[in-house]
C-alpha cells in the first residue's frame, strides 16, 4: 500500500469473464518508481506480459489516473488508458481530458484494470469505491452519443456534473484496429486502438459517479508555491495566458497557418509541404486558411468550454449546417482540433470547413480516432488515383467530403471491402491491395500533422516513439516553432536526438501525474517537482523526477523490445527520406529530407541503447528489474530477448 498524498491507494481489478471484482493497495515502491497514471498503467500492462496477443482475453486494459489529477493542479483532469495495441502491437497509453479523469479520484480509485472477456455486452458502474458490472445488451450497436443519453436516462445523475461516461461506438464493438473511448465532453483516448480492446472484451462504457472529493496535498506549502508559480508562468505565456494566449483564442488550430506558412504541413497524404505548395504544382486551389483556428473563430464557434482545473479553455465548440449528399445536416460539437481539420482536411486535399466538422463528429459518435481515420481516407484516395482499388470496384476520391463523411461511417461498420481493409490500418490496407507506397506510418501507427521534412526533431519522434508515429511522446514543435524552452532551428537536425529524448522524458512525467501537456508550454521542471512533493509529501529533486521519466521511456521500450521491436522498426514513410520514393519538400522547405539515421545514432547514443534495444545495464541503471532482461549490452549487438 502507499500512504502517498494524491492516491487513493485503491485499484479494482475486473475480471469479465466471471464478473469477480477484487480491490487492491498500490504498491508504495512502484507508485514512486513510475509516478501513477502512465507510469503505473504501463508497469500493470507490462507484468501482464508482453507476448499477449492484444485482441485475446488475457490483455489488460488500464484506466488509470495519477497522484495530481482530479486536485487543484492546473490542467489535472487527464486520465490514461493503457494496454497493448492491436494497431502497432506495442505498448501503448491513450489519454483524454474533461472530466472523468478527476471524477474517478472522486469515486475513490486510482485506476481501474480489466481482463477476461464478458459473454455478453456489459457496462461498468463505478461509484463510492465500488465497482459494479451492468447489462449493456441494450446500448451494443449504438453510437457513442446515443449510448450516453440511454445510460444518462436510467441512472441518477447529470453527466458535464457529476456523471462521467467513456464509452465505444460501433468502432470499437467491431475491432477497428484505431478505434478510441469517447467520454461525455467528446474528448477520445484516441490513439493506438483502445477502444477496439474494450470492445474486444465486449466492454461498452466506463460509467462513473462522484461528488468533487479533491485531494488534498501533504506539505501544504511546497505545494502552494508550486501552484502559484505555475499559475503566474501559464498567464505570462504568449501560447497559454487565458483569453490572449493563441492556444486559448484559438484552441490547438492556432497551428494550422503556422505549419503552412513554413511549409511544414503534410498535404495530399505528405506528397506536399502545405497546400500552396500543392497548388503550384497542380494548379488547385486548396487553401488550409479556410479550416484555421481563426477562421473557425470568426465563422462557426459558439462556445468554449473547459476540463478540469483548467483556465486556459482551448476547447473550441462549433455548430455548422451543411447539405450532405443531399440532405441537410446541423451539428453542434466539440472540438474542431488542429490534427482532427489537417487530417480530414488538407492532408485528404479537403479545406470544406464545416463538413470536416460533421466528420469530426462522425468519428467521436463511431469511435475512431480522426488522426488515423483521416490518414486513412487520404491513404484511400492515393490507392484509388493509382489503380490499386480497380479490382473491388471502390474507390474515393481526393477531397470528396461526402464520400468521407460516408466512409467513415462504412469503416466503423467494416461495412464492404475498402472500408474493412482501412479499418485495418495503414499496414492491413497496404498488404490487402499491395499498395505499400501510399502508406504514411509508423510500426502501422499514422502521422500527425507536422512534416518532418521542416522539423527534423518530429522525424526522430515518429521514429522512436514507443507507440508509433506520435507528436505526444516527445512534442518538438514547442522548440522548433514556439521557442520553449528556447527557439531551435527546425531544419537543423543535430541535436535533435538529445531534445527528443528530454521532451520524452518530461512528457512521461506529466503523463504519469496525469496533467495536460499543454502546461509545459509555460511551466517546467521546478513548477513540476514542487507540485509533485507538495501533493505526496516526498522531497525529489528535478534530477531525480527526469529520472523517473527517463525510467517510464525506457520501461515502454524494454516492453516493444520483449515484444520483438527493435531498431529496425524506428522508421519513417519513404516519402520523407532521401531515396528512391524520396519526396523533397516545397516552399520553404525547398529540397528538405529528414536526416532519419544520423539522428537515431545522436539519439541512441544519448540514451545508452543498442540499435534501439533497452541493455541490461541500463535497465539496472534505472531500477528496471522486471522481466528477463533483454540479453543486450552495451557493448554487443541487439539480439533476442534473454529466456526467463
Amino acid at each position: 500500500m502507499t500512504e502517498l498524498g494524491g492516491f487513493q491507494d485503491r485499484v479494482a481489478r475486473v475480471d469479465l469473464s466471471s464478473g469477480d471484482v477484487n480491490y487492491e493497495s498500490i504498491d508504495d515502491e512502484d507508485a514512486k518508481k513510475y509516478i501513477g497514471a502512465r507510469g503505473l498503467g504501463v508497469k500493470y500492462v507490462f507484468d501482464q506480459g508482453p507476448d499477449v496477443d492484444p485482441m485475446s482475453p488475457e490483455n489488460l486494459l488500464a484506466f488509470m489516473n495519477g497522484p495530481l489529477t482530479g486536485t487543484q493542479v492546473t490542467m489535472s483532469g487527464r486520465i490514461a488508458v493503457c494496454t497493448k495495441s492491436p494497431l502497432t502491437g506495442t505498448v501503448t497509453d491513450s489519454h483524454h481530458g474533461g472530466w472523468s479523469g478527476a471524477r474517478l479520484k472522486w469515486s475513490g480509485f486510482d485506476g481501474l484494470l480489466f481482463e477476461g472477456k464478458a459473454d455478453s455486452p456489459v457496462y461498468a458502474y463505478v461509484e463510492d469505491g465500488e465497482v459494479e458490472l451492468r447489462d449493456a445488451s441494450h446500448v451494443w450497436g449504438k453510437g457513442v452519443h446515443e449510448t450516453r443519453e440511454i445510460i444518462n436516462d436510467e441512472i441518477e445523475g447529470d453527466y458535464g456534473k457529476n456523471l462521467s461516461i467513456m464509452t465505444i461506438g460501433q468502432g470499437g464493438e467491431n475491432e477497428v484496429k484505431y478505434a478510441c473511448i469517447v467520454n461525455e465532453d467528446d474528448r477520445a483516448s484516441g490513439r493506438g486502438g483502445t477502444g477496439c480492446v474494450m470492445g474486444s472484451k465486449n466492454l461498452k462504457a466506463v460509467v462513473v459517479k462522484s461528488g468533487t472529493k479533491m485531494p488534498k496535498p501533504k506539505d501544504p506549502e511546497t505545494f502552494k508555491k508550486g501552484f502559484q508559480q505555475a499559475m503566474s508562468a501559464i498567464r505570462e505565456s504568449d501560447v497559454t495566458a487565458p483569453n490572449e494566449g493563441g492556444l486559448s483564442v484559438y484552441g490547438t488550430n492556432v497551428l494550422m497557418n503556422i505549419t503552412e506558412e513554413m511549409d511544414g504541413h503534410p498535404t495530399k497524404n505528405g506528397r506536399y509541404t502545405s497546400s500552396h505548395s500543392m497548388n503550384d504544382a497542380e494548379g488547385t486551389d486548396l487553401d488550409a486558411e479556410k479550416i484555421s483556428g481563426e477562421n473557425v473563430r470568426e465563422n462557426i464557434l459558439v462556445d468554449e468550454p473547459t476540463c478540469h482545473s483548467c483556465p486556459v479553455a482551448c476547447k473550441k465548440e462549433v455548430e455548422v449546417t451543411a447539405t450532405v449528399k443531399g440532405e441537410e445536416m446541423n451539428v453542434r460539437m466539440e472540438s474542431f482540433e488542429y490534427e482532427s481539420a489537417w487530417a480530414l482536411g488538407t492532408n485528404s486535399a479537403n479545406d470544406d470547413r464545416d463538413k470536416i466538422a460533421i466528420m469530426i463528429d462522425v468519428c467521436n459518435d463511431v469511435g475512431i480516432d480522426t488522426i488515423e481515420a483521416g490518414n486513412m481516407l487520404a491513404m484511400g484516395m492515393e490507392m484509388t488515383e493509382k489503380g490499386y482499388l480497380d479490382e473491388i470496384g471502390e474507390g474515393i476520391d481526393w477531397g470528396d467530403a461526402d464520400e468521407m463523411i460516408s466512409m467513415l461511417r462504412r469503416i466503423g461498420d467494416r461495412d464492404g471491402p475498402l472500408a474493412d481493409a482501412l479499418a485495418e490500418g495503414a499496414a492491413g490496407a497496404a498488404d490487402e491491395f499491395d499498395a505499400h507506397d501510399c502508406r504514411l506510418d509508423v510500426k502501422n501507427e499514422t502521422i500527425p500533422a507536422y512534416d518532418p521534412r521542416c522539423m527534423k526533431g518530429m522525424g526522430i519522434a515518429y521514429a522512436t516513439s514507443n507507440r508509433g508515429a506520435c507528436h505526444l511522446r516527445g512534442y518538438t514543435p514547442a522548440a522548433e516553432i514556439l521557442g520553449i524552452p528556447e527557439k531551435v532551428d527546425p531544419y537543423e537536425w543535430e541535436g535533435k536526438g538529445e531534445l527528443t529524448a528530454t521532451f520524452q522524458d518530461l512528457h512521461a512525467i506529466s503523463d504519469s501525474f496525469d496533467i495536460c501537456k499543454f502546461n509545459a508550454f509555460a511551466e517546467g521542471i521546478e513548477e513540476y517537482v514542487l507540485q509533485y512533493n507538495g501533493m505526496t509529501g516526498l522531497d525529489v529533486t528535478e534530477d531525480e523526477l527526469m529520472e523517473a521519466g527517463e525510467r517510464v521511456y525506457n520501461l515502454e521500450r524494454y516492453f516493444n523490445n520483449l515484444a520483438g521491436f527493435d531498431g529496425a522498426d524506428d522508421s519513417l514513410p519513404a516519402r520523407f527520406l532521401p531515396g528512391d520514393e524520396g519526396i523533397a519538400g516545397q516552399g520553404a522547405s525547398e529540397g528538405e529530407f529528414c536526416e532519419l539515421e544520423e539522428m537515431k545514432e545522436e539519439y541512441y547514443a544519448h540514451r545508452g541503447w543498442v540499435d534501439g534495444v533497452v541493455p541490461d545495464e541500463k535497465l539496472d541503471d534505472l531500477g528496471i528489474d522486471v522481466g528477463p532482461g533483454t540479453g543486450v549490452s552495451s557493448g554487443s549487438g541487439a539480439g533476442t530477448p534473454a529466456d526467463d
